[in-house]
């Protein structure tokens, strides 16, 4: 029986890049079901709005979707459609694994998984102006807000996660030495669910701060990682560019309801049309989709010959360094999938 997923190629390069993606896919002979849905900019244009309903229907039917990078107007009173699928589906987990592929850079021995907390913490959306004396914007209070609840389901999520794929050790970050209540409950509530893990997974405590300065000087000494929404943020850019940047770095968007997988990067509209733009992201992103749905052989299949391909050298795009346009790239792959 054909699987269905709902597939979003989204605004930029995003068309090109999941394009690439679904030959790919194609190429593994799993009967996999399309329904093709628009969200973002290109959707805004055409449907009014940059998260039709069509696109939540199918999502809530398919409960699996692999989508492109997505712009939102500006200025014209759209939230965040990224933000909105998260909150809409209650995809409380981003997962954003990143590991070497490169040969010869800095770092050759990173492998990462950053779990980040997605509904909560600063991007919670609470705030609002202060009205000091006759100005009434005079100061701005955003809410960090950590609730018991979204902190244990992430951090179980976190330690289910490295159990199920042999990892060895998970580290959280937070900020608790400065902000006691919020992250001090963040970090309680990692404390108590770690001592159900003890003799599978090693745990550690780190700072924000002086995590952000051993990702630089150690980085191989990580493995899973798991915080709140800021941090995770800014720490998984970091790890990109550990490993050369957001060109090879997917991500997910994991809740009880439904699960969406990316590319994490933009829509790079500089480039947009030419047939240049890395598919790598999105193609590793399918990838942890096949495996959300059990097809983890397909995904090995598909990673080794990503992996092959980049090491190699020979038919990169021009952000790794190469010449090769978004169908060589893929043709590549697929080549080695052979």
């Amino acid at each position: 029986m054909a699987i269905p997923i709902t597939l979003i190629p989204g605004d930029g390069i995003g068309p090109e890049i999941t394009d690439a993606t679904v030959r790919v896919l194609e190429h593994t002979g799993l009967d996999l079901a399309w329904e093709r849905a628009a969200a973002g900019a290109a959707a805004a244009v055409e449907h009014g709005d940059p998260l039709p309903a069509a696109t939540i229907e199918s999502i809530e039917r398919t409960r699996v979707a692999l989508k492109g990078p997505l712009a939102t107007p500006v200025g014209e009173g759209y939230r965040s459609v990224n933000v909105s699928l998260r909150v809409r589906f209650d995809l409380f987990a981003n997962v954003r694994p990143a590991h070497t592929m490169r040969p010869g850079g800095r770092f050759e021995r990173v492998d990462i998984i950053l779990i980040r907390e997605n509904t909560e913490g600063l991007y919670s959306g609470v705030e609002h102006y202060v009205k000091i004396g006759a100005d009434d914007r005079a100061a701005a209070e955003s809410v960090a807000l950590v609730t018991r609840a979204g902190a244990e389901r992430i951090i179980r999520f976190a330690f289910e996660h490295a159990v199920a794929r042999g990892r060895r050790k998970l580290t959280l970050v937070h900020k608790a030495n400065i902000l006691k209540l919020s992250q001090g409950l963040f970090l309680d509530t990692g404390r108590r669910i770690a001592a159900e893990y003890v003799g599978k997974i090693q745990f550690e405590e780190r700072i924000i701060d002086a995590m952000a300065m051993q990702l630089i000087l150690t980085p191989e000494t990580f493995d899973v990682v798991v915080t709140t929404n800021m941090f995770g943020d800014i720490l998984s850019d970091e790890i990109a560019g550990l490993v050369g940047g957001l060109g090879l770095v997917p991500g997910a968007n994991i809740g009880e309801r439904a699960a969406i997988f990316e590319a994490v990067h933009g829509t790079a509209p500089d480039i947009a049309g030419q047939g240049i733009a890395n598919p790598g992201a999105q193609i590793l992103a399918a990838c942890m989709m096949l495996e959300h749905i059990g097809q983890e052989g397909c995904a090995r299949t598909i990673r080794a010959a990503l992996d092959q391909v980049v090491r190699e050298g020979w038919t990169l795009t021009r952000d790794l360094g190469g010449t090769a346009t978004t169908r060589e790239f893929a043709d590549a792959i697929i080549a080695r999938m052979t």
